[in-house]
């Protein structure tokens, strides 16, 4: 066969099947090495049914180590502002320059954009240093003085934003800030920590203009002579909140397990219970937050089989809180590795995990709602190299795929903004892979799960993971019965995935994100490409079009190596999305 004649065979096979393959001689020679899937899959039921904010994020309480950094989400003149040279100056002075700015606020533009496009979520603030801080009001407020004060969405939200050199001078600052809290993580040792309402209201006006639900957690560790929990403070921030008619839900504590060990305090389980039946009796007093939400303990995952915390705090506290909340991380972020991240044997952990959370709660209050209330890849603030870039997409995808298939109804994403490596906005609020995969996931899967295993010829797959949703019908125009399937190839072969005769007549859209760079050096990429475009910010206020690639009926989908994609089938007609 001549040369030409080669060339032509590869490019007819390149399109009869290859709408988002580059063709290229080295992705001509993978047509001929590929790893074939088959899926089994029932479009009858649904098999679980999420929470709509399922994926969930969160702004560390190490932000508000230092008050200033809060003004990274937004300023205000409360007590106290930052001027434009970045010194601290008290707001009466602001007020005497600038008559009627009262209270002023300024978002960050490119960062409320960014939150805006994961709604709906909650917002969840809190983590190890929550159980460091105390609210310090450097005033009291009664109701009278608020009356004219409160929190007033439509105006706030459209006041200018921080000016661009300060913006820059605090990203810089937080740099060196993150060096110190990574210490103090290091040594296991916590500075006391006092906010105001200034932190209160930066962090609500966040939440709410970007159309996110607050969960802010309290200090648990302010405990009395009888090792009772101490709710005079949250009382007084309760009190705040409700003069400023601020709607929001609550936690109390982070990771009980480890007081010991970070505090020299040790709270059993049935005295946690206890604490949040007496937080619960509070917010029953308030006209505001008697209904609200309020979520714990926080456990983090189990280790050697040890369930007995949070049996302890079941049995004094469950009805005290509306979702049970544990903490899951896949391994350590100081001793981890890349084929950790592509290991499935790795992934499957969170099922063992999740199982025995759940047996646990389901013993002792059964039909309990279950969260992840903090989750990403490594634990220890995450892994350099690793957690912020391509890679970390596998066990993301995955963690939402198998969490939502094992019924978790809420998943907390660590973090959006702050200290660590596992965020998914950078230091200069650019986007990293995690982030345009958690809109694309928000955007095109639906909260109701279907059931789909995927087999190979040597049995379950390990290498090709699958799970097939509803699509989401708030925010597409897909026809009714749709489905989404997404899929992760932890290889570096390419996959061909059968499509079950049920939904082969189906066209649709194909949603494939791969690194901005080929092979394996591309995991560590910061970059990532849909359907070939490399995505980025269009300007600080919009995101790029994310627009899929026509996917034509037939009975097979292709699956690069070291990728993963969403194929909406808009015409799978699935009786359980109708």
């Amino acid at each position: 066969m001549s040369g030409i004649s080669i060339l032509a065979f590869v490019m007819i096979y390149i399109l009869s099947y290859g709408y988002y393959v580059v063709a290229s001689v080295e992705s001509a020679r993978d047509e001929w090495n590929f790893e074939s899937v088959n899926l089994n899959v029932d479009l009858s039921r649904v098999l679980k049914k999420v929470n709509e904010r399922f994926l969930s994020v969160a702004i560390d309480a190490s932000l508000v180590a230092e008050e200033k950094f809060m003004y990274l989400l937004t300023t205000c003149y409360t007590s106290r502002m930052l001027s434009r040279t970045g010194k601290w100056s008290d707001s009466r002075t602001h007020k005497e320059n600038n008559p009627g700015h009262t209270q002023a606020l300024r978002l960050s533009p490119k960062l409320r954009t960014l939150a805006k496009a994961l709604t709906p979520a909650f917002l969840r603030f809190g983590g190890t240093r929550q159980d460091f801080m105390t609210f310090n009001p450097t005033f009291l407020h009664s109701n009278e003085n608020h009356k004219n004060s409160v929190f007033d969405a439509d105006d706030i939200c459209e006041r200018l934003e921080l000016p661009p050199l300060l913006e820059k001078r605090l990203k810089q600052e937080w740099t060196l800030q993150e060096i110190l809290l990574d210490k103090e993580d290091l040594q296991g040792k916590y500075r006391s920590v006092k906010f105001t309402e200034c932190a209160v209201d930066l962090l609500y006006s966040f939440t709410n203009c970007s159309g996110l639900d607050l969960i802010f957690g309290l200090n648990e560790l302010l405990r009395t002579s009888g090792n009772s929990w101490d709710s005079s403070n949250a009382r007084t921030l309760l009190q705040y909140c409700e003069s400023k008619q601020y709607s929001m839900s609550w936690e109390l504590g982070n990771e009980p397990n480890s007081y010991e060990k970070k505090a020299g305090i040790r709270v059993d389980g049935y005295q946690l219970g206890q604490d949040f039946v007496q937080l619960r009796k509070i917010l029953q007093e308030s006209k505001l937050y008697r209904n609200t939400g309020l979520y714990g303990p926080d456990i983090s995952q189990p280790r050697d089989h040890r369930r007995d915390l949070l049996e302890g705090f079941l049995e004094s506290g469950a009805e005290a809180i509306d979702a049970c909340t544990w903490h899951h991380y896949y391994v350590n972020g100081r001793d981890t590795s890349l084929e950790d991240f592509l290991d499935p044997e790795v992934l499957n952990t969170l099922a063992l995990k999740t199982h025995e959370v759940m047996e646990t709660i389901e013993l002792t209050s059964p039909g309990k709602k279950v969260w992840l209330g903090e989750t990403s890849s490594a634990y220890g603030g995450g892994a350099k190299g690793l957690s912020d870039t391509f890679v970390a997409g596998f066990m993301w995808l995955d963690k939402l795929g198998l969490g939502a298939k094992l019924g978790l109804d809420v998943l907390i994403r660590q973090v959006l903004i702050g200290s660590g490596t596992y965020h998914l906005v950078d230091e200069n609020l650019d986007p990293l892979p995690d982030y345009w995969l958690s809109v694309l996931y928000k955007r095109l899967v639906g909260p109701e799960v279907l059931s789909i295993e995927a087999f190979s010829i040597l049995g379950k797959t390990k290498r090709v993971r699958v799970y097939l949703h509803c699509t989401n019908k708030k925010s597409t125009s897909y026809k009714s019965g749709a489905v989404t399937l997404f899929a992760l190839n932890l290889s570096k072969g390419l996959a061909r995935i059968s499509v079950p005769v049920t939904i082969s007549n189906s066209t649709g859209e194909a949603f494939l994100l791969q690194s901005e760079q080929p092979g394996e050096e591309g995991l560590y990429s910061k970059s990532v490409k849909l359907n070939g475009e490399v995505l980025k910010m269009v300007d600080e206020r919009t995101l790029p079009t994310l627009q899929g690639t026509p996917l034509p009926a037939g009975e097979h989908l292709r699956l690069p190596g070291y990728s993963f994609a969403f194929y909406v089938l808009s015409e799978a007609q699935a009786l359980a999305c109708r």
